[in-house]
């Protein structure tokens, strides 16, 4: 077993789709102190080109690492289908995308969905991923450029986001699926809003409570050090003019210090 560990586990995301992981994390990991980095000055990923969403995500590592994190966790799609491969990292690390394939696998019946940026879907990332565990599964994907957006903007329960959801789920509740995956940490934040337009029969799958639980058993099994001490979670934006700090405040429900940084240049250091 690892030693005791009293620093944050690092998560960085486009803007405010990773709170949903934070949150899985708080609540899985009550003991751990998280350290969150948003990249609000350059949201959206899922627009940019690979090489671009590569190097946000390596001076985003190498931010969290010059901060002294014990871990990293992408907690964005869009990163873990384009960059994870890149990275070589001093310290454990987890993307989103392999535990949401692994619960969706595990629980559909034959057809799955999947929702998410387009560079997500582009990747085929998901599709890949869910076929490696089991080959004979119907998966079907949308690319829904306009829910990250609409969810930045505050309007989770609102009948214009609605709308456009249902544009883009119908086709693919059209084709049969049974399992939906919420391909975007920012989809978890409109959890209700689509469950009501896939109805009961659609088990959507959340990609963040998935990570957060590999994440977990990753503590359990030693693979990091677990803290004893107080926790303390901070929140670092690369800009601050989205709103986000009132909507964190509410969505997590606890306390947490906010802070404007610059991200910066640079590459990852390696092992």
């Amino acid at each position: 077993m690892a030693p005791p560990d009293e620093r944050s586990i690092g998560v960085f995301d486009s803007g405010i789709g990773g709170l949903t992981v934070a949150r899985a994390l708080m609540a899985r990991l009550p003991n751990e102190s998280i350290l969150y980095l948003g990249d609000t000055a350059r949201l959206p990923y899922g627009t940019k080109s690979a090489d671009t969403v590569r190097r946000y995500s390596e001076r985003n590592v190498r931010f969290l690492l010059e901060r002294g994190v014990k871990a990293v966790v992408v907690a964005c799609n869009t990163a873990s289908a384009l960059a994870l491969e890149s990275l070589d990292l001093p310290v454990p690390m987890w993307g989103v995308i392999e535990p949401g394939a692994a619960t969706a696998a595990a629980v559909s019946e034959g057809r799955v969905g999947v929702i998410g940026t387009r560079a997500t879907v582009r990747s085929g990332a998901y599709r890949q991923a869910l076929l490696r565990r089991r080959p004979e599964l119907v998966v079907r994907s949308c690319a829904c450029g306009l829910l990250v957006p609409l969810v930045e903007e505050g309007w989770v329960d609102d009948p214009v986001t609605e709308q456009v959801a249902r544009r883009y789920l119908v086709p693919l509740l059209d084709s049969g699926i049974d399992t939906l995956v919420l391909g975007c940490t920012h989809y978890p934040l409109l959890q209700r809003l689509l469950a009501r337009i896939v109805g009961p029969a659609v088990v959507l799958v959340d990609s963040a409570e998935s990570l957060a639980a590999v994440v977990a058993k990753a503590l359990e099994a030693g693979e990091f050090g677990a803290a004893t001490g107080a926790r303390e979670h901070h929140l670092c934006l690369s800009d601050a003019g989205t709103g986000f700090e009132r909507t964190a405040r509410a969505f997590l429900g606890r306390a947490v210090s906010f802070e404007l940084v610059d991200v910066g240049a640079g590459d990852v250091p390696s092992r």
